[in-house]
């Protein structure tokens, strides 16, 4: 790594534009601690960024602020590479650009002294940083990828980047054997723990989440588990003979399982997407069944023939539930749209039938924004995303399906169950739908990013795209 790195700090100009900003006293002291710098080259980085943590923490040292400096600046120039690899590797599909970006993140004024109002993000992350655990590079990724403000933005451009905890809640414990097994090559026995791990995090912690969901006490991200839901988690682990594990051994353990499930994600969607339908999964497995079943109560649905009638209707009601959901967001989006009027190329078009047709062109004619930017005469790829914001979309079509599919699958199960044990059942009933809705949204959300890939149509798309066939798409022809 070029010595610079160290004493030269990237600011964002004017202009919006990366621009380096030498700081004269950083320069002199890291000229002094490595006296010449082909001494210092020959050290590797980390032995560089050790001598110079080993100089901050120490508050009595009049090198302390300095030694900060060194660090505040190289962790610019590593906040600037985080920003370059969303652009490579999201940017073009989803309308920014690195300098987009960087105005969230670079807001370190160069100062040695911390501000008393105000904490810059590169701060933060040297306060927090922890090099028993990992690299500052990889520290620095994971708190730029974890910016509050960064991530609305990119929300607003239709890229969602996914907490570990997040990752955890949507992966079901029986698809760590593929994951696991098949993509990280792990061992049974591995395999087997991990298993026990995310059952016990979604006993815990997902069931918690949806109740602060359920009483709308949650919105936004996941936040890391508590030491409390940890201890939960070790109990639990207890009982299925993993013994000797501490907080911060369960804590590691989540994070290291989420980083696994995260870089199989990227690789599915930087290929291309197996698509399972539905149906066929119910069928497989009867997921459903086997969630509102307790393994001490007699099963609800017992007869082979109760549960075929079961999932057959289960299957019609998931459909029915789903389209009207569709229906719902979608009239709600045109509602608060219809005022938004502008005008294209001379036509009279509306934001609500710009909103229709972008819809249909990037979920059924699977086009990238930027040629949907083209074909509706919008100034760029970043004002689809705008028009679309399809983070949004998907979750309000996930809420509403919830809450439909969630009162006919009760209906249904009222015919197999006594009004006592139903009481007993409805919380399982909608833990089960959460995790099924949660895998069909997840799924959206990652052929959403792998769609110019050629992947396979998701059932979200498949269900979208035939209810806007049913919908009169007012002059969308104007923009084929």
């Amino acid at each position: 790594m070029m010595k610079l790195k160290y004493y030269t700090l990237i600011i964002v100009n004017n202009a919006g534009k990366p621009q380096q900003r030498e700081i004269a006293a950083a320069k002199a002291f890291f000229d002094k601690i490595f006296t010449n710098y082909e001494d210092a080259h020959l050290q590797s980085d980390v032995a560089i960024q050790k001598r110079l943590l080993e100089l901050s923490i120490n508050n009595l040292s009049p090198s302390n602020l300095l030694a900060k400096r060194c660090l505040l600046c190289l962790i610019s120039w590593q906040i600037e590479q985080v920003c370059v690899s969303l652009e490579q590797q999201f940017g073009n599909y989803h309308g920014f650009t690195r300098y987009d970006l960087l105005g969230y993140v670079l807001d370190d004024d160069g100062s040695l002294q911390p501000s008393d109002t105000y904490q810059c993000l590169g701060r933060e992350i040297l306060e927090t940083f922890n090099p028993d655990k990992s690299s500052l590079a990889t520290w620095t990724t994971r708190k730029v990828k974890q910016h509050r403000e960064l991530n609305q933005y990119l929300l607003e451009c239709g890229l969602y980047l996914v907490s570990d905890w997040a990752i955890l809640n949507d992966t079901k414990p029986q698809q760590l054997i593929k994951i696991l097994g098949q993509f990280h090559r792990s061992v049974n026995l591995e395999i087997e723990q991990a298993q026990k791990l995310l059952f016990a995090y979604h006993k815990v912690y997902r069931a918690e989440r949806f109740r602060q969901w359920a009483n709308q006490r949650s919105k936004g991200r996941c936040n890391p588990p508590t030491n409390e839901q940890i201890e939960a988690i070790i109990k639990i682990l207890q009982i299925q003979e993993m013994d000797n594990l501490s907080v911060q051994v369960v804590m590691e353990k989540l994070q290291n399982l989420a980083s696994q499930l995260r870089e199989y994600r990227i690789h599915v969607r930087n290929g291309s997407l197996p698509t399972v339908s539905l149906d066929a999964e119910l069928n497989q497995n009867s997921t459903l069944i086997e969630k509102i079943t307790d393994e001490n109560s007699v099963n609800i649905i017992n007869e082979t023939e109760d549960r075929t009638d079961f999932l057959k209707s289960y299957r019609i009601q998931i459909v029915k539930c789903f389209d009207n959901a569709l229906n719902t967001v979608i009239t709600s989006r045109l509602q608060k749209l219809e005022k938004k009027k502008t005008d294209q190329k001379n036509l009279n078009i509306d934001k609500g039938n710009q909103f229709l047709i972008a819809l249909q062109l990037f979920h059924c004619q699977r086009l990238s924004m930027g040629k949907i930017a083209q074909r509706l005469g919008l100034r760029a790829q970043d004002a689809v995303a705008r028009l679309l914001k399809l983070k949004e979309f998907r979750a309000d079509v996930s809420q509403e399906t919830l809450v439909k599919l969630r009162e006919k699958v009760i209906e249904l199960a009222q015919e197999y169950s006594t009004p006592s044990s139903l009481v007993n059942l409805e919380a399982r009933i909608t833990e089960a739908l959460d995790e099924q809705i949660t895998n069909v949204i997840s799924q959206a959300e990652i052929e959403a990013a792998s769609m110019q890939n050629n992947c396979e149509i998701s059932y979200f798309s498949q269900r979208l795209c035939q209810h806007l066939d049913n919908r009169e798409l007012l002059n969308i022809e104007k923009f084929s």
